[in-house]
């Protein structure tokens, strides 16, 4: 057997590829306990611990995957440097998720997180979850350390979740 022969044995436990679809995404969250929403223009959408993540199937056939993290905490103008360099020293150090602050259409300082990836050849079930679980668990490690690095506004998330 040569390196080009028509046989090809898929790597173990790979499973088959499948098209990235709205329905996968929410069986693989299901799959992993996670709760979500569904919102009136088919976002599909959930809350964690310290910031909420939208899961969006884009492109021209739906093989674009990104999913995109916001943290609760809200931070003003005059912090928006403060959340360039978090971001930047973030994206520096570490692999995910891409990172970025921006205002929003109130004039608050909201800081983001992105994982994307294009699944035009399809993806398995395997994959998916671990796209899933690097951007939830990377995002959740980022939104951290923005509570550590910006703690008044991590208060101000938990004064508003008490009330």
């Amino acid at each position: 057997m040569g390196f080009f022969t028509k046989e090809q044995t898929p790597a173990a436990g790979g499973g088959a590829l499948a098209p990235l679809s709205k329905d996968r995404v929410k069986h693989a969250l299901e799959n992993a306990g996670w709760q979500y929403r569904v919102d009136s223009d088919g976002d599909i959408g959930g809350g964690w611990e310290n910031g909420f993540f939208y899961f969006f199937v884009n492109g021209e056939k739906q093989e674009l995957f990104c999913v995109r993290g916001t943290w609760y905490g809200e931070l003003s103008q005059a912090e928006f440097e403060r959340a360039l360099v978090a971001c930047n020293t973030w994206n520096t150090e570490k692999l995910w998720p891409k990172t970025y602050a921006r205002p929003d259409d109130e004039g608050k300082v909201r800081v983001h997180c992105e994982l994307n990836v294009d699944y035009e050849h399809g993806l398995t079930d395997e994959q998916l979850t671990q796209h899933l679980l690097c951007v939830i668990n990377t995002g959740g490690a980022f939104f951290e350390s923005l509570n550590e690095q910006f703690p008044e506004a991590a208060a101000a998330v938990a004064a508003r979740s008490a009330e």
